[in-house]
């Protein structure tokens, strides 16, 4: 029987017109699936549907999600990432916390430890998700080897804005997106210099699980708000008000940026 299946030019242009039309035919596409982006079921007979091909480095792995969460297109991830998702698929179990990933500054190769935290923040009368960004340690400028920590000014050189207020939205920082992929949070994507394919900025070792609550958020917003914050300025907070008290004192003393960056994959 036919799927209600979208198949994007990149995910033909991957897989092939023979193995695309195979999909819409009903040959090699699922009947009922759980989405990879909201993890709810869904049935390609009778809703629309994306196909999403997660590419590694040495292997792919083709997805479905509803259209109405994600369009069909093609997620790059780390070959470790998606051997790791397959396991965890295959065995049903969730994967490990994330550890701080070691990615680089905003601006140049400089390696640096990013803790990131998830959260609900209500902005605007609205919640809203959010992720806080802080360095293990002081970043340097590329090529230098400090003393000053320069984290802030290189993502304003980057686009973010400093926060004056948790209370208004932050504004969008052109090519940069957060991956959610398998329901999972992956990375966060910021613009490749030459124009090509997004880089990642900050890369979880494994996938990060998120709330529900965050994952449903971010489907109605289709947004994410990033904040960053020094060294030692907001820490590790039990609870989504000790986080928000957090950005509001950050916020105050002038050691906050921020950004709204839309979802890329799922």
């Amino acid at each position: 029987m036919p799927r209600m299946l979208d198949v994007s030019d990149d995910v033909r242009a991957e897989i092939g017109d023979e193995e695309a039309e195979r999909l819409l035919g009903g040959d090699n596409a699922p009947g009922s699936y759980d989405c990879t982006s909201c993890r709810t079921p869904g049935n390609t007979e009778r809703e629309r549907t994306s196909t999403v091909l997660f590419v590694g480095e040495e292997t792919a792995v083709l997805a479905f999600a509803h259209a109405a969460c994600i369009p069909s297109q093609v997620v790059p991830v780390s070959e470790e990432q998606l051997q790791g998702a397959v396991r965890s698929i295959e065995a049903e179990s969730a994967q490990a916390p994330p550890l701080p990933a070691p990615m680089p500054a905003a601006d140049g190769p400089v390696q640096a430890e990013l803790g990131v935290t998830s959260g609900l923040l209500l902005v605007d009368d609205e919640l809203h998700p959010a992720l806080v960004v802080e360095p293990l340690g002081p970043i340097a400028r590329p090529g230098t080897t400090g003393p000053v920590d320069v984290f802030l000014p290189l993502l304003i050189e980057q686009g973010f804005a400093p926060v004056a207020s948790v209370e208004q939205v932050p504004a969008p920082t052109p090519g940069w997106s957060v991956l959610l992929a398998m329901g999972k949070l992956h990375a966060i994507l910021q613009p490749s210099i030459g124009g090509g394919q997004a880089n990642a900025w900050w890369q979880a070792h494994q996938a990060m699980q998120v709330a529900d609550e965050w994952r449903s958020a971010v489907h109605k917003t289709r947004k994410v708000l990033v904040f960053a914050a020094p060294v030692g300025t907001i820490g590790q907070q039990p609870r989504e008000d000790m986080l928000r008290e957090a950005l509001d004192r950050a916020a105050s003393r002038g050691q906050l940026v921020a950004a709204s960056m839309p979802l890329a994959g799922t």
